[in-house]
C-alpha cells in the first residue's frame, strides 16, 4: 500500500505488490582491501539424471511403500484384536461358548473390513500375510487353522496359492522383507 500526494490531496491506493515473499540484502564485505557485495544462498546440490534401471527401482521403492501404508492400518487391528481375542478366549471355560464367540467376532470384522479388504491388490494382501506374521509370531495359515480350524486352513490356503500367495510365508525382516521392515519402521517413527 502506498500513498500519493497530487495538488494537495491525499489520495491512498491499493495496488498488489509484485516483490517476492523473501527478499534478499546485499551485505557489504570486504576482503584483501576491496569492498563488494554479497549474498548468503541456501545450499544447492547438482545430482545426475538418473538410469532408466535407477528409475525402475525408485518406482518400485515408492510403490512398496504405498502398498506398506495402505496395508499398516490393518496390521494396528489385528495386533490390538488378537490380544483382546486371545484374553476373552482364556476366560471362556466352554468350548462351544469360545466357537460361538469366535463366529460373532468373525461376523463382525468381516461387516466392518469386507469392503476395505476386498479392495486391496493382490501385492497389499502378500504384504498384510507378511505383516501378520511381524506381528503375532504366527503365520497366517496357523492363525486360521488354531481359530477356525485345520479344514479351514486348507481351503483358505489353497484359495491363496490360486492367487499365487502362501500362507504359510514368515516374516524375514533382514532378507527378503528389508525394505518391508524399513518401511514399517519410518511409519512406526512418523517419518513416511
Amino acid at each position: 500500500m502506498f500513498s500519493v500526494t497530487a495538488g494537495g490531496q491525499d489520495t491512498t491506493r491499493t495496488e498488489t505488490d509484485s516483490l517476492p515473499d523473501r527478499f534478499y540484502f546485499l551485505e557489504n564485505v570486504t576482503r584483501e582491501g576491496e569492498t563488494m557485495p554479497e549474498i548468503v544462498l541456501d545450499e544447492v546440490y547438482v545430482v545426475r539424471k538418473m538410469s532408466l534401471k535407477e528409475r525402475f527401482q525408485w518406482w518400485k521403492y515408492r510403490r512398496l511403500v504405498y502398498n506398506v501404508k495402505k496395508v499398516y492400518p490393518f496390521i494396528i487391528i489385528v495386533r490390538e484384536s488378537l490380544g483382546e481375542v486371545n484374553d476373552i478366549l482364556q476366560n471362556m471355560p466352554d468350548d462351544r461358548e469360545r466357537r460361538r464367540y469366535l463366529k460373532d467376532y468373525e461376523k463382525g470384522v468381516f461387516d466392518e473390513y469386507e469392503d476395505d479388504m476386498r479392495k486391496m491388490t493382490i501385492t497389499q494382501g502378500r504384504i498384510l500375510i507378511k505383516l501378520i506374521d511381524r506381528e503375532t509370531q504366527n503365520t497366517s495359515y496357523e492363525l486360521i487353522k488354531v481359530y477356525r480350524g485345520s479344514v479351514s486352513a486348507v481351503f483358505w490356503q489353497g484359495i491363496a496359492r490360486i492367487f499365487g500367495t502362501n500362507l504359510k510365508a514368515r516374516y524375514d525382516s533382514s532378507g527378503d522383507d528389508y525394505l518391508i521392515e524399513r518401511i514399517v519402521l519410518e511409519i512406526e517413527a512418523g517419518r513416511i
